[in-house]
């Protein structure tokens, strides 16, 4: 393989590893606010928002092993940060996963529209940041309205 083809596929790994990060970062926090709610609000939490960020991470991880396999690339390990203490309680847990999955979103979107993609990408690659946009999609949505909801 030609040292261009390959440094821009290692770029497009460390693209996908940084919003698979952020996407850690989310389930973190979600795991947090999970860990401070009472039973009924926690299941609504994991049933709205915790499920389908913990998926998307999941496949978001399985894309970037299985697309760095493939061409031999190095690659990091993703690891799940431990949740931040926001000062702000249940919001702040709640809130600060909208930040880090819009910034995952927007680095798939970019991704996924780039010549990059399209020129060392393979159809799995592409597959799998389709399906981790479609698991996160609403998902920005759903916790604002579990904060406007949180408590009834």
């Amino acid at each position: 393989m030609p040292y261009p083809e390959a440094k821009a596929r290692q770029v497009l790994l460390d693209s996908l590893a940084d919003a698979t990060d952020d996407l850690g970062e989310a389930l973190a926090s979600l795991g947090g606010a999970y860990e401070q709610l009472d039973d009924e609000q926690a299941d609504r939490l994991e049933e709205r928002l915790f499920r389908s960020v913990q998926r998307a991470y999941g496949r978001a991880k399985r894309t970037y092993a299985e697309f760095a396999n493939r061409y031999g690339l190095s690659d990091r390990e993703l690891t799940m940060p431990s949740p931040a203490v926001p000062s702000t309680g249940i919001k702040g847990f709640v809130q600060g996963p909208v930040g880090a999955i819009e910034r995952a979103d927007l680095e798939l979107v970019a991704l996924q529209e780039s010549s990059i993609a399209i020129e060392v990408g393979d159809v799995d690659l592409r597959a799998g940041l389709a399906e981790v946009r479609r698991l996160i999609d609403g998902v920005s949505q759903d916790a604002r309205a579990f904060l406007r909801s949180f408590g009834r």
